[in-house]
Parts: C-alpha cells; sequence; structure tokens
C-alpha cells in the first residue's frame, strides 16, 4: 500500500496500468493507461506530455498515484474511458459527455465529413443542416464549427441524453438551434428548406447484442438498438428527410458495414437519387449518401 511519503515514478505507474487493463480485456490497454495517467495529471495534459514526463523521470505524489489507481480499477470494470474523464474528442472539439449519452466515434467523423463538405457546396448563403437524433451534439457541432455561415438544427428525444447536448452547444456553439423532442416531427417548419440531413441513427439489431462491456452495459439503448434489422429508425430519417430537404439536398446516415445495399434501396423507394455507400478509415462501409431531386 503506497503511504503519503512515498512517490512513484510514472514509468512504473503506467507499467502496472497497462497490465491491469490488459488482464482486463481492454482493447487498447498502453493507450487507455497513458489517457488515464495524463487525465490524473491534469485536464490539459496530453499523452505526448506524459510521454515527456516518463522519459524526464518524473514521479506521481503519493495522492496522484491513489487517484490513477482508482481511475484505472474503474476502467478494468470496463465503464468507458470517455465516462471516467467526462469527455470524447470528436474532430478538432471535446464533448462533454456521461451516462445516458452516446459517447461519439472515431468512424461518427468521416459522417461529419460528408455533411461538412455537403453543407460547405450549398449554394446559398446561409444554408440549413439539421442532425436528426443528435445525442451528444458531435454531427451538428462540427458542422456548426466547421460551417460557420450554416444554420444548424438539432434534435434529441432522450430526457438523459439531451442534458449533455445542451451543455456541448452552450460551450461550443451557441447558436446551435437545439429541439427536445421526437425527430419524426422536431423540424415540420423547416419542410423544403434544409440543405443537409445528417444522422448518426440507433442501427443495432435488436437481437444483436454488443459484444463489448462498454457499450452493451453503458451505451444507451435509445441510441443502439433500431427494430429486427436494425433500420426501423432509418426509414423514418430517410421520410422525414425527403420532406425538410430542398431540391438538391443531401442526406446522410451513418450505418453498419452490412447494412449499405437495404439502405440504398430505402432511400431510393422514398424517391431519393444517387444513393452512393462510403466506406469509414477502416474499410468499412459506414455512411450512405443521396440527393433530393
Amino acid at each position: 500500500m503506497t503511504t503519503n511519503r512515498e512517490r512513484v515514478p510514472l514509468r512504473d505507474a503506467l507499467r502496472g496500468a497497462a497490465d491491469v487493463l490488459a488482464g482486463a480485456g481492454v482493447t487498447d490497454p498502453v493507450v487507455d493507461a497513458e489517457l488515464l495517467l495524463a487525465w490524473t495529471l491534469g485536464a490539459e495534459v496530453s499523452r505526448g506530455e506524459v510521454h515527456a514526463g516518463i522519459i524526464r523521470g518524473d514521479d506521481l505524489e503519493a495522492a496522484q498515484h491513489e487517484r490513477f489507481r482508482g481511475y484505472v480499477a474503474r476502467r478494468a470494470a470496463r465503464e468507458p474511458l470517455q465516462h471516467i474523464t467526462g469527455s470524447a474528442p470528436f474532430r478538432h472539439l471535446m464533448l462533454s459527455v456521461g451516462p445516458g449519452v452516446f459517447v461519439p466515434r472515431p468512424e461518427t467523423e468521416i459522417v461529419a465529413q460528408f455533411a461538412i463538405d455537403a453543407l460547405a457546396n450549398a449554394a446559398e448563403p446561409a444554408p440549413i443542416a439539421v442532425d436528426l437524433g443528435t445525442g451528444s451534439g458531435a454531427i451538428a457541432l462540427a458542422l456548426a464549427t466547421e460551417v460557420p455561415h450554416a444554420s444548424v438544427y438539432a434534435v434529441e428525444k432522450s430526457d438523459a441524453a439531451i442534458a449533455w447536448t445542451r451543455r456541448n452547444v452552450e460551450a461550443i456553439a451557441p447558436g446551435v438551434e437545439l429541439r427536445h423532442g421526437d425527430l419524426a416531427t422536431a423540424f415540420d417548419d423547416l419542410a423544403g428548406r434544409v440543405a443537409v440531413v445528417a444522422s448518426n441513427p440507433p442501427y443495432v439489431p435488436d437481437a444483436a447484442i454488443p459484444r463489448d462491456d462498454e457499450v452493451r452495459l453503458h451505451d444507451p439503448a435509445l441510441a443502439l438498438y433500431g427494430g429486427a434489422d436494425g433500420l426501423d429508425i432509418v426509414r423514418i430519417i430517410s421520410r422525414v428527410g425527403h420532406r425538410l430537404a430542398r431540391a438538391g439536398g443531401t442526406i446522410v446516415l451513418e450505418h453498419g458495414e452490412w447494412q449499405g445495399e437495404a439502405i440504398r434501396e430505402i432511400l431510393a423507394s422514398d424517391g431519393w437519387l444517387g444513393a452512393s455507400t462510403h466506406p469509414d478509415l477502416t474499410g468499412r462501409d459506414r455512411a450512405t449518401t443521396a440527393v433530393r431531386p
């Protein structure tokens, strides 16, 4: 047991934490250990600064080491890293997250990029974008900050999630209009005016329980499951998006790697043109786009 007078080299603390996390089945134990160590040292400390401290031979004070061990124990119990730190990176943003809201994933960044490109290329001087089922606000806030001349709207149904959305909107882009309600009816006042409709909807089939404890036990079911084939909400978004989009407007949908063909068929049957599926950086199908005639 560490006493109040003992100090622990960063290198030893990191090595021990990585061993604990590896034994718990954490996918990237060294990376997570480094991030938790950085968080222990201060909210603004980076992994690079942790590496520099190890090279210098820096130590953890006893109180810091105890706090670090507590974080590692929580992560070893498969609590999401982002819940421990209270934040998740997304593109150039740092979002507040925690229990009740879906933690944004790196693969959604490519989905946001398609929406950003379509919005930036819109002909009107103040194009409108909507993010349906915004969760933490990741896509909406990326749109608002990277296409600042656009008007961005977002909707979230979950009482728990929207508390996090509000926090992020207020901190990052207060101009985003956030609505609390059902995505099926939230933007009837924007019908026929929207340049980009974007969504990362729930698309996991009800029977396909995620393997990872972090997802299965901590991500809200409302943000994960989309019916028997995972596409119930996608069907709603396709119809809603077609009603909201102006001529030439774009829809951008995130989905599972096996769902591209089915989503293209849904979009085509609802009147969208040019439905195309695009891979993420790992080569897995991740986003489908289409245009309203």
